[in-house]
């Protein structure tokens, strides 16, 4: 489907939300207002945005662990994300789950997962659901670079190939799994090579370019909502930050970090629909603004925001009748 300006413009709007997001959320950490860790994605923005934008409203998406564009990107309450962040009890699990389980069912956001490649074989399960039930739905699963080499992501594929389900397998490839370079990982040079040996479609595009997230993402979508199976797409892109806060950053050069942050993806597409004639360089600079003050109201919202009962503490938490939990 090609995109109108609407489109473009919420596409750059949603950038620049998670970008924001992060940065406020990193300053907020800083100051000692959040506890726990987070993983960032800075950097990331065109392959989340590019990639949901592909997607209907009532489709489903399974995030990660550095998935907080992702959940943007589908249109959930940043208010409610950064309660859940600073743990508070309106956030959307409650406080409970923080950063990297942010998740919103309703939404059609089935939630992030800590656990590496741990959601590829849930979207399977919600695949054959659709399936089962003659749904006219998609499953998008995100995924990185390192969840390649799990055996949840090989036997996942293998089996949604089999039973042709409706699944977009997204890979963020940002070149590092944890502190290993992607090189040293993997003998091949292209993620989606991987693809063939499950008898499905498979593409690596630029994951800084959000259009060409957007038409690959797109493609992959009209096969699986038609009934023709999987796909798996990869999105070469990069991190700026560490893997997560406890990283030290040591096995990155910073002339390396410097230069993926010359390919920054948002300022990429807001260049491109300036010359397009899309949007003035004035109406840019407002949507920056506006982004900026979005999420500095979310913040204030967070902080003001009920702290979770101590009576609700063990809310969620279930037993088996040995005491086990």
């Amino acid at each position: 489907m090609a995109l109108t300006k609407e489109m473009k413009l919420d596409m750059l709007k949603k950038m620049q939300l998670g970008r924001a997001f992060e940065e406020m959320a990193e300053q907020s950490y800083m100051l000692g207002k959040i506890h726990g860790t987070m993983h960032l994605s800075m950097g990331m923005e065109a392959s989340a945005v590019g990639a949901i934008k592909a997607l209907k409203k009532d489709d489903y998406i399974l995030g990660t662990h550095r998935g907080h564009t992702q959940v943007i990107a589908y249109g959930a309450d940043v208010n409610r994300m950064m309660s859940e962040f600073f743990g508070k009890a309106n956030g959307y699990c409650r406080g409970r789950g923080g950063s990297m389980h942010i998740a919103d069912p309703e939404g059609g956001f089935l939630g992030a997962n800590g656990i590496v490649a741990g959601g590829i074989p849930l979207a399977v399960g919600v695949g054959l659901t659709i399936k089962i039930q003659k749904l006219d739905k998609v499953c998008m699963c995100f995924f990185g670079d390192g969840a390649t080499n799990e055996g949840a992501f090989h036997e996942a594929l293998n089996m949604a190939s089999i039973w042709k389900l409706p699944v977009v397998f997204v890979c963020e490839n940002n070149q590092y799994g944890m502190s290993f370079s992607i090189k040293k990982a993997i003998a091949i040079d292209k993620i989606s090579d991987r693809a063939a040996s499950y008898g499905m479609p498979g593409v690596t595009v630029d994951g800084n370019d959000v259009l060409a997230v957007y038409e690959a993402c797109s493609e992959a979508v009209k096969r699986a909502r038609a009934g023709e199976g999987p796909s798996l797409v990869e999105n070469s892109t990069y991190r700026w930050r560490g893997h997560s806060k406890s990283d030290a950053n040591r096995y990155r050069t910073k002339e390396e970090i410097q230069e993926w942050m010359e390919k920054d993806p948002i300022k990429r597409f807001r260049e491109q629909l300036i010359k397009e004639g899309t949007l003035t360089p004035e109406e840019a600079d407002r949507m920056h603004e506006e982004a900026e003050a979005t999420i500095e109201a979310a913040v204030e919202f967070a902080e003001n925001s009920p702290e979770p009962a101590l009576d609700t503490i063990l809310e969620g938490v279930y037993c088996d009748e040995g005491g086990a939990c």
